[in-house]
């Protein structure tokens, strides 16, 4: 059964903002765009310091005297092969993103130079790669491990149950099992399902306007958009209600496939060479150039500098903490065996590298393209328009309607697999921890998703979706800056008593050894050297002892073969 000090207020208050955004879609835009302005004029440089602060405590962690801490019991094996794995925290930490970004974001930097980047198109070319490497790399990773990490330990090293409050009892103690571990569990579940429901609206849209390029449509409007919204979160429905062994295990294996077969394709259809010239160029640029990237927080480019902030990189920033609880949740509940060095490697190292390969193929591709002829990506204003990028793009390849084909079946798996395992960790946060919870609370979560989905459409688009995802993510962000204090002060105290129990191994060994060492002395030269007579003499006084009987006395008795009264 649901927990209802956790199940009802998140409940409520989700409800009440799905209300809100259906009943005053007009106003609710207008206000989300004005705390937009706020919360990144405000609070810009915090969300920049803190991501920059996560991945450094990553790094630190999978580097440190830590790294061979076992997330599980020390004879715990992974639940997951590495492949399957992979595959599960690579969709669920994407998902529909890297496909509705993949080319129309490097090509919006190209186009449309972030404030301050100037050159030529070569110059512009590689800071939009480098660009777009910040926001999908080592940071939004770095977010995911902070929080996959610290629950891991919690809940596979420590037994509790599968709930974001036990991640910080280092911290916090017994108040994690009152109000304050109560509240945090409703913040996690309200910044999950606005995290979640960002990136279904961002999917629903490209599916859209899929169909209308395959000519299944002839225009995207609401109407459609809300259609197949249900459609898909009925088939994320039976998904979720199968597991996370069954249903979300083959969607993922299956959608990590077929990304990858329409990745090769892409890589093959177009320019090969210079693609692998791109990815080798942009990790040198992205390198050379990503602490200051980290930290450009816009102070000398404007109103213009601000605007760019919020609509991009705080947006990114925002939306990856918001889905910090849910992926954190999820790689936690699959990561079971696994050392805190392996942990951080996989979630950290092999995803942003397969992500970087993507965007060099895909970004690389499309810059190719408008760089010889921009009006192939421009509405009749002049305008990008992010979800027809993709299809505008691969019109220009040959297989051009296979791979739409493809690609709109890609984005529909990525749309199930994030809003099945999305619901899935709601509904565990919601039941207290619980890891089977009953299925119709599964239902109600994934049913959720979609409404909370087309609330935020009616209420904006695009923009109150990343507005959404901003303002979730404040909250958010308190709860990680405390996972991150519990989980060095665990992983310390661990480490200490490890040493202890170290130390105390080494001296009883050593004292074992001193041991044999004088006995085996005493073995070999008492006889030779002193005869018989040191023997009688030795068994007199140990028998005149014999009412203290002292521990090297009997030792000595033994060993010489003499016994007392």
């Amino acid at each position: 059964m649901p927990a209802p000090r956790i199940f009802y207020p998140a409940l409520a208050i989700i409800l009440v903002i799905v209300v809100v955004a259906m009943a005053f879609p007009t106003v609710t835009g207008t206000t989300l765009a004005q705390l937009q302005g706020v919360v990144v004029a405000g609070l810009g440089p915090y969300y920049l310091i803190i991501v920059a602060s996560f991945v450094v405590f990553a790094i630190w962690m999978g580097l440190s005297r830590f790294g061979d801490i076992k997330l599980g019991k020390d004879d715990d094996k992974p639940e997951f092969g590495i492949l399957s794995w992979f595959a599960m925290l690579f969709a669920a930490g994407m998902g529909i993103g890297l496909v509705f970004w993949g080319a129309a974001e490097p090509l919006t930097y190209f186009l449309q130079p972030k404030p301050g980047v100037e050159g030529g198109q070569a110059e512009l070319a590689a800071a939009a790669m480098a660009q777009t490497f910040l926001h999908w790399g080592f940071h939004a990773w770095a977010i995911y491990a902070v929080v996959g990490l610290s629950l891991s330990y919690a809940i596979h090293r420590k037994g509790h149950p599968v709930s974001i409050r036990w991640a910080l009892e280092p911290l916090l103690g017994d108040r994690v099992r009152g109000r304050l571990g109560d509240t945090i569990d409703v913040i996690a579940i309200v910044g999950t399902l606005f995290g979640v429901a960002t990136s279904l609206g961002l999917g629903v849209q490209q599916i859209a306007a899929g169909l209308q390029y395959l000519g299944v449509v002839d225009a995207v409007s609401n109407g459609l958009l809300v259609v197949l919204i249900v459609v898909i979160t009925l088939i994320a429905i039976g998904s979720v209600l199968s597991g996370v062994g069954k249903g979300i295990k083959w969607l993922s294996n299956i959608n990590l496939g077929a990304a990858a077969l329409f990745l090769v394709a892409v890589l093959l259809l177009g320019p090969t060479m210079f693609l692998l010239r791109v990815f080798v160029e942009s990790i040198g640029g992205y390198l050379q150039n990503v602490v200051g990237l980290t930290f450009d927080a816009g102070a000398f480019t404007g109103d213009a500098g601000l605007a760019w902030q919020g609509s991009w990189t705080i947006f990114y920033w925002g939306w990856w903490i918001s889905w910090a609880p849910f992926v954190g949740v999820f790689i936690a509940r699959i990561s079971r065996g696994r050392t805190v060095r392996e942990f951080v490697a996989g979630v950290l190292l092999v995803p942003t590298l397969v992500t970087f390969i993507w965007f060099a193929v895909m970004g690389g591709s499309v810059i190719r393209q408008a760089w010889d002829d921009p009006s192939i990506f421009l509405d009749a204003a002049g305008a990008i328009v992010p979800e027809n990028v993709l299809f505008d793009f691969l019109g220009q390849l040959p297989f051009g309607v296979v791979l739409a084909v493809l690609a709109v079946f890609i984005v529909a798996i990525f749309f199930i697999t994030s809003a099945d395992s999305g619901s899935l960790v709601m509904d565990m946060l919601a039941s207290g921890g619980r890891t089977d919870p009953p299925k119709w609370s599964r239902v109600l979560w994934a049913s959720l998703v979609g409404i909370v989905s087309i609330a935020l459409l009616l209420a904006g688009g695009l923009s109150a979706l990343q507005t959404g995802a901003i303002l979730t993510a404040i909250p958010v962000s308190v709860v990680m800056i405390g996972m991150c204090i519990a989980t060095y002060k665990a992983f310390n105290a661990e480490h200490q008593l490890l040493v202890e129990a170290e130390r105390r191994q080494r001296r009883e060994e050593l004292a074992r050894k001193i041991s044999e060492s004088v006995t085996t002395h005493l073995e070999e030269n008492f006889e030779d050297h002193f005869g018989e007579q040191v023997e009688g003499y030795v068994a007199a006084a140990i028998d005149d002892a014999s009412d203290r009987r002292p521990r090297w006395f009997a030792r000595l008795r033994r060993r010489l073969g003499k016994t007392t009264e």
